[in-house]
């Protein structure tokens, strides 16, 4: 490190030309010392020019908006600055300059006249000069005194410096001394030497004082209180101390000393992760500092509690026998043979690698086919606690990932609350009905859920209460819907979806011979021969009291038939005698039938055909009914039809109109007519495509006066060339028809595939007929003259 010491403080004359030195957030103003640190090219060439000459540079503030700028021009600089000449220097080992200037002039830079290998500009030298008057003199007066309050209220000025201002003569010297010294901004000094004569200056810098003094005066009241608060807590803390060891001399022991004891003992039985560990540690430590009265120490006693009930590392047992589990697979449902293989196959692959993680399920179809009674008997195979979370209406992201500790009250997300609940970290966690998630201000519970459904982060999930991963790729998650549409496609994404559809009569005759009627009678307190149940029984409950895809309403008719029982015997005097269901008590015992059939009645007339619908129920039968009557080209259709619906209203007319001689149909018929489009119920929302055959039939039906075979069904979109294409929900809608009694059903020649994967015992005894244009289906749909 080389130092060169400039003993004399003599410098040559200010010449027009001299290097410039352009500052970041430092400017040296006139008469001050001030130290710089010079490390760029340009400017270390700058010094080392002027110390072979006069050692005099023109230094200039950057501009704030060119702070950024690697190559500094006229432009990024202000252009009103300060010739300095340097008093000492000192090289530093990594090349850099250490300077001590004094400022000497105010300049102003005319133009940059050279910019390599330093900047070179030409100046103009400021004389600035004044005349002493009353104000002059008493803003001084003013300015002295204001820089006094100031020395004493700040702890980083020494008192000497008050006194060495007073002893300045110079005004122009006072202002600058003063402006480099108290705490502003550089663009505050600079304003300060751009400003023109004294007075300025002076009203100037006395604002910047007196703001000054102002943050100082608040500054020290509010370091006061603090010192009063920090005097208070020392206080209790010392005389807590006390009291701890006069009771520990006395052998007596506070109850919250006992509380933590019992909580540490209890932190050190646990199996916990290290990180886990290490915060309840640190928040236990923390709880021995609060007193028991403060909010702080509930809030701490609280989360530690979550921390140590929370199964990090506490799992149940699989049970891998495949007999047994899918023994009681079959004895808890009938059918499902898609998922209980699927459950089947997990159980057989854990068998084979024990760290496998849980597969995320997914089961969709219409209310009452067993969804959620399926995961429990899949827990209970598994030999795994279960647990199901509705997730029907909620819309809140914190009740899936808690809220954060900050706020009154909070807790962890409901995910965590039921890991806690049942125990283990491996559960069946079973997510009900996840099509019915709601959102809303308060975020998107979808969102969170993305974290929990997928296996390659769930391994770290983080609720913002616990605020530390918890491992969930043990859990088997089952979600289950009615519907797909509603599901958030990542979320779906992230699921294995798997379909369960609705049951035709005989295999609701077989659940409830096998599950429901002996379920009912052990929950009414009835002994199994006390009431016995026939197949027509169950057939007439079937058909005339429910009308639904799963078998929840003949579950409650069956209760309620169970419950007349139970009475009967409960009031019989001459003791126990068996009942037997049939035809009779069941319309005895639940009044008279409720769903009548309209296959006949509504297809024995021309303009009614049958269309197959997809509902979130599961599949149904939808009627189409045309209407003709005098008028001209009106077109009328009711029924609460979607947009979709009614233009497949308008496709099919115009269809139907352009063959209308091919089926005995004047041309001229739309002429001399109107037709009315209706589908009931009229209270129910209809749209989609599908029901295009079912229309164009109807349309047909009417115009040729040829009524639609009552047995056949059908479904299908149309398009203005006369095409039929595929539509969805084809096992839903052949399973309706199915109940329906319907034996003949037109579908489009592309759906075949899917008419294939259903079982063929579903679909014994219907005739599928595939078509690719509408003229096949009406040639198959209406009945001959």
């Amino acid at each position: 490190m080389e130092i060169t010491d400039i003993e004399e403080y003599q410098f040559g004359k200010i010449g027009r030309l001299i290097p410039v030195q352009p500052l970041k957030n430092t400017i040296v103003l006139p008469y001050t010392a001030s130290p710089l640190v010079i490390g760029k090219r340009k400017s270390i060439a700058a010094v080392q020019s002027a110390m072979e000459k006069d050692r005099i540079i023109g230094t200039f503030l950057i501009k704030p908006e060119s702070s950024k700028v690697e190559e500094i021009g006229f432009d990024d600089i202000y252009h009103i600055g300060t010739a300095v000449g340097i008093l000492k220097l000192v090289k530093m080992p990594d090349s850099s300059l250490r300077l001590l200037v004094q400022g000497l002039k105010k300049i102003r830079l005319g133009e940059i006249t050279q910019t390599e290998p330093y900047l070179l500009g030409q100046i103009e030298i400021i004389e600035e000069t004044y005349q002493r008057t009353n104000r002059t003199e008493a803003l001084l007066r003013n300015l002295n005194d204001n820089f006094q309050r100031i020395v004493a209220l700040s702890s980083y000025l020494p008192d000497e410096l008050g006194s060495a201002v007073s002893n300045l003569e110079d005004p122009f010297s006072v202002v600058y001394m003063i402006a480099s010294i108290i705490n502003i901004k550089a663009e505050e000094r600079q304003q300060i030497l751009e400003l023109e004569g004294l007075e300025p200056k002076l009203q100037q810098l006395l604002t910047l004082l007196n703001k000054e003094i102002q943050i100082l005066e608040l500054g020290g009241k509010i370091q006061s209180e603090v010192a009063d608060e920090i005097s208070k807590s020392q206080r209790e803390y010392f005389l807590r101390e006390q009291l701890k060891a006069i009771k520990k001399e006395l052998g007596e022991s506070s109850a919250q000393e006992a509380e933590i004891k019992e909580l540490r003992d209890r932190l050190e039985s646990l199996d916990l992760p290290d990180e886990v560990r290490k915060v309840a540690e640190k928040e236990l430590s923390r709880m021995e500092t609060i007193p028991s009265a403060a909010p702080e120490y509930v809030v701490i006693r609280t989360y530690l509690d979550w921390l140590m009930d929370l199964p990090w590392r506490v799992s149940t047992q699989d049970n891998l026998d495949l007999e047994r589990a899918r023994e009681i697979l079959e004895h808890d449902h009938y059918d499902l043979k898609e998922v209980k293989e699927r459950m089947i196959e997990y159980l057989a692959v854990r068998k084979l690698k024990q760290d496998m993680k849980g597969p995320i399920l997914c089961f969709v179809g219409p209310p009452g086919v067993g969804k959620t009674s399926l995961g429990q008997s899949i827990a209970k195979a598994m030999g795994r606690k279960f647990i199901r979370m509705s997730l029907g209406g909620i819309r809140d992201e914190a009740e899936i990932r808690g809220h954060r500790r900050t706020y009154i009250g909070a807790m962890p997300g409901k995910i965590l609350q039921s890991i806690k609940r049942v125990g283990t970290n491996n559960p069946v966690f079973m997510l009900d009905e996840i099509d019915k998630v709601g959102v809303d201000f308060r975020g998107d519970p979808s969102s969170a859920l993305l974290e929990v459904l997928d296996p390659e982060q769930n391994v770290s999930f983080m609720d913002h209460y616990i605020d530390l991963p918890f491992d969930l790729s043990k859990v088997l998650f089952i979600a289950t819907a009615n519907v797909l549409q509603p599901i958030h496609p990542a979320l779906l994404d992230r699921m294995e979806v798997l379909r369960l559809s609705g049951y035709i009569n005989e295999e609701k005759i077989n659940i409830a011979k096998n599950y429901l009627i002996p379920k009912q009678i052990e929950a009414h307190g009835i002994r199994p021969e006390n009431i016995s149940f026939d197949d027509s029984a169950i057939q007439e409950i079937i058909t005339n009291y429910t009308q639904e895809a799963g078998v929840r309403n003949l579950d409650r008719q069956i209760a309620k038939i169970c419950r007349k029982v139970a009475y009967q015997i409960a009031t019989r005097e001459n003791g126990v005698q068996h009942e037997l269901i049939n035809t009779d008590k069941v319309r005895e015992y639940l009044g008279a039938p409720r769903i009548f059939p309209e296959m006949a009645r509504r297809t024995s007339t021309p303009g009614v055909a049958t269309g197959l619908a997809w509902t979130e129920s599961g599949g149904e039968i939808l009627f189409i009914e045309a209407l003709r009557m005098p008028g001209r080209k009106g077109l009328t259709i009711t029924g609460q039809l979607g947009e979709v619906m009614q233009e497949s209203v308008k496709t099919a007319l115009s269809y139907v109109r352009s063959i209308a001689s091919r089926y005995g149909i004047k041309e001229d018929f739309y002429d001399h007519s109107d037709l009315h489009i209706h589908v009931p119920a009229g209270a129910i929302p209809k749209d989609g495509p599908s029901a295009g055959t079912a229309i164009a039939t109807a349309i047909a039906s009417i115009l040729s006066g040829r009524p639609v075979k009552k047995d056949v069904a059908m479904t299908g979109e149309v398009t203005l060339a006369g095409l039929v294409l595929p539509v969805g929900g084809i096992k839903e809608k052949v399973l309706a028809a199915k109940r329906a009694g319907i034996t003949t059903i037109v579908l489009p020649s592309r759906n075949k595939v899917d008419v294939e994967e259903i079982s063929p015992q579903l679909i014994e005894g219907i005739d599928f007929k595939y078509v690719d244009r509408v003229d096949e289906v009406l040639d198959i749909a209406l009945s001959s003259n």
